[in-house]
């Protein structure tokens, strides 16, 4: 009875969705295509299953059963309104994106070189740029994920950059999804393009809030295009609402001798599930990729990789660090395969959980795919409380029992920060950590 009952649910929530996808305004007859094609897709694949295997430790039976409509979108906020969201500097270029409406008034792209592209995609689309068409939706595979597919029938607006060959884009670039929250359950896709041409540089800090309160659910699709030789460092900041579910796909693909250092925090959101894709497509081609997840609460986070050398001389390093209290849940599925040919691969994951209650579980299934004979690859998890022998040595040194714990905390949270290259985005990334821990912020220089 309750199995059909289910069964009847999600099919409502499928079809709200494929009903709101139709009600999208004109578009060029490519994106249409686009649309049509990821729809079928959605329509035929469904929504994910609790009892399917790359979804089954998440508890996503609420998310499944509740028909978010598309949101309507509102009055576009004031400057005042968003700049608690905001996490870059003054100077930074940021590109704010409200309910899925890259928004123009609140957006500032000053500080960006000569040549550099960016903005809405919407407007990119009508006006053909060559670049955005040649990408968009070409890298995240909604045929293999349905919720990319759900992203991609839903094709309308977002913020995209192109950084041309050889260009330096010196401070990094804020991009800002923004949710204004509803008074029912609400949907928002918010995506984003990040292109570096062959031989450029840039950092980009995606971040994800909202205004409101209530339920919604953000399904964002980023996809990052790194050119031969070029440097792009990749870092987002999620911090939606208490009732929120937060649905993430990225796609990043690597050319020869390309570099991607990648840090992905997760702070908010009832249930936030990442789903990470890597590709290193041409020799030489390296990627960074850490993460860090303070849950709380009943928070659930699922963080879903697979790192795909599809070309020999290639290395990828992941770690992911998660401090969980109360009865908080993560989960992280890491897959790394390894082409036939792809030989001297050099590939390492971990994953590291700190439990500081007994209610708080961590769930981590390291995968190796190898296809080549000529490799080095490992992968490594551990969880469990803070070591009483940590505890005892500060203890001894004069802290007392919370202080101490607060300051192993930190530090473990911390070694996930210290390994950003950006020195900004660096900061950035401390103060939130200190603010959810309850540190205090050091002394400015």
């Amino acid at each position: 009875m309750t199995g059909n009952a289910g069964a009847v649910q999600t099919l409502g929530a499928q079809e709200s969705y494929l009903a709101d996808s139709q009600m999208l305004g004109a578009v060029p007859a490519w994106v249409g295509e686009l649309r049509e094609a990821a729809r079928a897709r959605f329509a035929e694949a469904g929504l994910p299953n609790p009892r399917d295997e790359a979804w089954r430790f998440a508890g996503i039976q609420q998310l499944i059963e509740t028909a978010f409509s598309l949101s309507p979108g509102g009055a576009q906020p004031g400057a005042k309104l968003i700049e608690p969201l905001t996490l870059g500097g003054p100077s930074w270029p940021r590109l704010v994106v409200v309910d899925g409406k890259f928004a123009p008034e609140l957006s500032s792209l000053a500080g960006l070189p000569t040549g550099v592209r960016a903005g809405s995609i919407a407007a990119a689309v009508e006006r053909d740029d060559p670049t955005v068409r040649a990408h968009l939706a070409r890298h995240a595979r909604y045929e293999e994920n349905a919720f990319a597919a759900l992203g991609a029938a839903f094709l309308d607006d977002g913020a995209y950059l192109v950084v041309p060959a050889e260009a330096l884009v010196p401070e990094p670039v804020e991009i800002l999804f923004v949710t204004s929250g509803a008074d029912r359950p609400t949907a928002v896709h918010p995506r984003m393009l990040v292109i570096a041409e062959p031989g450029a540089s840039v950092s980009v800090l995606e971040g994800f809030g909202t205004l409101g309160a209530g339920s919604y659910l953000a399904n964002a699709v980023t996809e990052i295009v790194v050119g031969e030789s070029a440097h792009v460092g990749y870092y987002r900041v999620q911090r939606d609402g208490p009732e929120a579910y937060h649905v993430a796909t990225t796609h990043a693909e690597i050319a020869r001798d390309g570099v991607l250092s990648a840090c992905a925090v997760a702070l908010g959101a009832q249930l936030s599930r990442h789903e990470l894709v890597v590709v290193l497509d041409g020799s030489g081609a390296d990627a960074t990729l850490n993460g860090l997840y303070i849950l709380g609460g009943r928070q659930v986070v699922d963080h879903h990789m697979v790192v795909e050398h599809a070309q020999p001389h290639c290395t990828s390093h992941e770690l992911f660090n998660g401090v969980l209290d109360d009865s908080a849940r993560a989960v992280f599925t890491g897959r790394i395969l390894v082409r036939p040919g792809a030989q001297r691969t050099d590939a390492k994951q971990v994953n590291n959980n700190m439990l500081l209650s007994s209610g708080a579980r961590a769930d981590s299934q390291p995968q190796l795919e190898i296809y080549a004979d000529d490799v080095k690859c490992t992968h490594g998890s551990t969880l469990g409380p803070i070591e009483d022998a940590s505890l005892f040595y500060l203890r001894s040194r004069g802290l007392d029992a919370l202080a101490a714990r607060n300051l192993l905390t930190y530090g473990f949270a911390a070694d996930i920060v210290a390994r950003v290259p950006s020195q900004p985005v660096r900061r950035v990334l401390d103060g939130l950590v200190r603010a959810r821990l309850g540190q205090e912020a050091p002394a400015p220089e």
